[in-house]
């Protein structure tokens, strides 16, 4: 199965982990997972400050080897210029997409369909919580409120 999935994934937190591990998940052994990994051009739109593309694509590669996922799935990173990158045209079975992008998985089905394009199946994962029941986020481990793996620092 081909999945596709994107993000800034700065920070990789307990929450890129989980939609990470569902995008390989879903592709199943011997299948193929297409990350869009967010430029700089397009990263910079954010509130907090974000690391450089080149090192949190280096951090992505060193994550996907050290949980096996690069032993039994292909993969490829590439940039992300836009809110739909390659999601629009290329040919996948699945994207994945978390509680605050699923809205924008249907407007890629929507526009898929109009460009004459099969809907692909989205599949949602949920949210990841710290310790005091609220999402594990960039801008929360910015803010110094919690720890990467949710751990509540305040």
């Amino acid at each position: 199965m081909r999945v596709i999935v994107g993000g800034t994934f700065d920070l990789l937190h307990a929450g890129h982990k989980a939609l990470l591990s569902c995008a390989f998940e879903k592709a199943g052994e011997g299948g193929a997972v297409y990350i869009g990994l967010s430029a700089d051009s397009f990263a910079n739109r954010k509130s907090h400050p974000v690391h450089p593309y080149a090192e949190r694509r280096a951090k992505l590669i060193r994550w996907i080897e050290s949980a096996g996922f690069s032993a039994s799935h292909s993969y490829t990173i590439e940039p992300l210029y836009g809110q739909y990158g390659e999601a629009l045209s290329a040919e996948f079975d699945a994207l994945v997409v978390s509680f605050e992008t699923y809205p924008a998985g249907e407007r890629i089905n929507e526009m898929r369909k109009a460009a004459g394009r099969s809907p692909v199946e989205l599949v949602r994962v949920p949210c990841v919580t710290a310790e005091d029941g609220k999402a594990v986020s960039t801008t929360r481990i910015y803010e110094g409120e919690v720890t990467q793996s949710g751990a509540v620092l305040r």
